[in-house]
């Protein structure tokens, strides 16, 4: 029998998700290898643990963990299952590529991926400043929603000014974002400006890339295919999405002081679970969605959602901790 767990509605969207999600990029690539059985155990856990948002993208194993998820939700049609995808970086990422063709082609190889006739969500996957700004992008997206391609849209975003700029448009039904314990900008004005719009705020790289579990050290080694090994100059792609942008000495050496201030909170909760739950947290966000290649971490992912409020202490801790350690290394940039 499955657990449950809190859940809250997509801005826009008015669909209702799980306050914690599960993001399936580590089911494609870039994250070192996980089987297709793996995989599936891991969609599976989370269900069993209550979860019922899972965000993909096509271009996470070119195409591969679409088609895992969509094998998925076929087999769990009554389950009240979420999907959003993204598209966007199958082509280069120049503004000129953001057209109605490809847009009509993207969502198409997503919804055979998906196995569905119409996507719950689909987000422009980190474009360019350029494209959030124009008024083509949105009326492409308005006629796959015409068309019953798409039931909604959002933007999946690199900046906070990217994020204040797609809040501002009417269609947008969400903005997904990094935030965490180590991005603490979004708290600003991206946040309270979603809430006022009703737009929902997904968020994404909780955990620093796995920084604040605290499991690594100045000399722990990740896989050639990990993309925290060959993105760590940002050469691959953004590298706010590798350790949050903070260089890795830095982000290991905070995410220590990280670790004693969640083992100083009453009760069992371990690191990863209370970054979690600090993100989930704060007012304004929607739904959390951390990683997992196995099925423990699936559990534990989930488990955050259910811890009791972290306190203020705890939440002041953090903003010291980061205005200390980490704004000089982040809070420009993003």
């Amino acid at each position: 029998m499955s657990e449950t767990l809190e859940t809250r509605t997509l801005g826009r969207t008015g669909r209702d998700v799980t306050v914690v999600g599960l993001g399936t990029w580590q089911l494609g690539a870039d994250w070192g290898e996980v089987s297709e059985s793996d995989a599936r155990d891991v969609l599976e856990a989370s269900l069993e643990a209550g979860v019922t948002f899972y965000d993909t993208a096509d271009v996470y194993g070119d195409g591969r963990s679409e088609r895992v998820v969509g094998r998925f939700l076929a087999d769990h049609p009554d389950a009240g299952i979420v999907v959003a995808t993204k598209f966007g970086r199958r082509e280069e990422q120049v503004p000129e590529n953001y057209n109605p063709d490809n847009f009509r082609a993207w969502i198409d190889r997503s919804r055979s991926n998906l196995g569905v006739d119409t996507v719950d969500l689909v987000q422009l996957h980190c474009p360019p400043s350029a494209t959030i700004t124009d008024d083509a992008t949105y009326d492409a997206l308005d006629a796959l929603v015409a068309d019953g391609s798409i039931a909604a849209y959002g933007v999946s975003v690199e900046t906070c000014d990217q994020a204040l700029a797609a809040i501002a448009r009417p269609g947008v039904a969400s903005v997904q974002i990094i935030l965490n314990a180590f991005r603490l900008k979004p708290l600003e004005q991206v946040l309270p400006a979603a809430a006022t719009a009703g737009v929902g705020i997904i968020a994404r790289v909780p955990l620093a890339s796995g920084l604040l579990s605290g499991r690594y050290d100045a000399s722990t080694t990740f896989a050639a295919d990990d993309h925290r090994t060959f993105n760590r100059d940002g050469s691959a792609f953004d590298v706010g999405e590798t350790f949050s942008g903070v260089p890795y000495d830095v982000g290991v050496a905070a995410a220590q002081e990280f670790v004693a201030l969640a083992r100083g909170l009453d009760g069992e909760a371990s690191p990863a679970q209370a970054a979690i739950a600090w993100c989930l947290q704060q007012d304004g966000c929607t739904t959390v969605i951390p990683g997992a290649r196995n099925v423990d971490q699936a559990r534990s992912n989930a488990a955050a959602g259910r811890l009791p409020a972290l306190g203020e202490d705890f939440h002041a801790a953090v903003r010291d901790l980061y205005d200390a350690r980490i704004r000089p290394e982040v809070h420009h940039r993003w």
